[in-house]
């Protein structure tokens, strides 16, 4: 199937005022399949949902007449200088929503400043996303079944010039993601995840035995990953290793053990597991557990600079977007993922200078109604 032909840029750029008018022209340009993987979450979709609505049960709480005068939203973190605390996460294969994927999605981050996150399947090769950024680029990394193999990864990623590595950890098997299902999804002649070509597959994994449990007793779960491969990562390489997906405090002591030096508070977009946490309810405990240690991101509902501001209020140094800048990638190319960047920040730094708040260290708990502890 193909995608519906786009409407005209000019009625585009007339029409988009908030990250979310991009949804519908990013619709019309991927095909059901395509737009299923891209938008689409486990099951029901209940988390996937409830990301976004749980930053609209939280309100602000604005202090008036404070000096703004060099109000900025810089940040340096991991070693990096970022402009503003808005990054790109990981999302794989992006040449499902626009032909030139990655390379558009890297020039559009270079345009702003943006931190981005590179996927372990992305559709080009992580050296050929190097050579084009203008950004601080972070390799996300699936610990492969192939252990040998995923230390390679490392080291590409490492001598590419990459500046952390951000290891997910909450997917050792995909979820199931009935919009998909629906649309008959998979993958197109000629996307694929081309970083992880030469790699030995497992064979243990099978279709199970008749009685066998249809995942249990296929051999899938042989290799998942522990946490002495997290720690096994630490020890491996120089660069920060920030682990993504977590989302019970009682796991926090485990990363911290480990050697991580970020952790990303995240639900996988609600594409692994229905019914999790929304990503910002969950942030307040992880805050409490790590007790300052390391610097802690969001991941998950961010649709509005405010989301930001509230992620920041209740202890996120930085947040990442995905979903929004696929659909600016998918509708305009480079140009609309730095077009939803821009539209974040500048909502972002109204709520800053309304809520009295100059810088983002000066974003507390206090800005939210009613106040929280940190």
């Amino acid at each position: 199937m193909t995608a519906t032909p786009a409407p005209p840029l000019v009625r585009i750029a007339q029409d988009i005022v908030c990250v979310t008018d991009y949804e519908a022209y990013a619709r019309e340009r991927m095909t059901p399949q395509a737009w299923a993987y891209m938008s689409g979450g486990a099951a029901d979709e209940r988390t996937l949902h409830d990301n976004q609505r749980a930053f609209s049960g939280l309100q602000m709480l604005p202090s008036i007449l404070t000096a703004l005068k060099g109000a900025t939203t810089r940040l340096e973190l991991f070693g990096c200088v970022f402009d503003h605390p808005i990054m790109l996460a990981p999302v794989a294969f992006q040449r499902l929503a626009h032909a030139d994927g990655e390379h558009a999605t890297v020039l559009g981050a270079s345009a702003v400043n943006a931190g981005m996150v590179l996927s372990t399947q992305a559709s080009v090769t992580l050296e050929e996303i190097a050579n084009q950024a203008h950004c601080p680029l972070w390799f996300q990394l699936y610990i492969q079944p192939d252990r040998a193999f995923t230390e390679q990864l490392i080291r590409r990623a490492e001598d590419a010039g990459y500046r952390a590595l951000v290891v997910t950890v909450d997917a050792p098997v995909s979820g199931i993601r009935n919009h998909e299902q629906r649309t008959g999804f998979s993958l197109p002649a000629g996307i694929e995840a081309v970083n992880l070509h030469g790699m030995v597959h497992a064979t243990s994994a099978s279709q199970p035995e008749s009685g066998n449990g249809p995942l249990f007793g296929s051999g899938l779960l042989q290799t998942a990953p522990t946490w002495r491969d997290l720690e096994w990562i630490v020890r491996s390489t120089s660069l920060p290793v920030i682990v993504k997906g977590v989302l019970n405090p009682n796991d926090v002591q485990h990363a911290l053990n480990a050697g991580v030096a970020g952790i990303i508070v995240s639900n996988h977009g609600g594409r692994t597991l229905d019914d999790l946490p929304a990503t910002i309810d969950a942030l307040r405990y992880i805050v409490k557990a790590v007790k300052r240690q390391v610097p802690i991101l969001l991941d998950g509902g961010i649709r509005r600079g405010t989301d930001v501001f509230k992620s920041l209020a209740l202890g996120a140094t930085a947040v990442l977007i995905g979903r929004p800048y696929i659909n600016g990638l998918a509708t305009a190319g480079a140009a609309g993922v730095a077009h939803v960047v821009q539209l974040l920040r500048a909502e972002l730094e109204v709520a800053m200078a309304l809520n009295g708040c100059p810088t983002l260290a000066s974003i507390t708990s206090s800005a939210i109604w009613p106040p929280q502890e940190r």
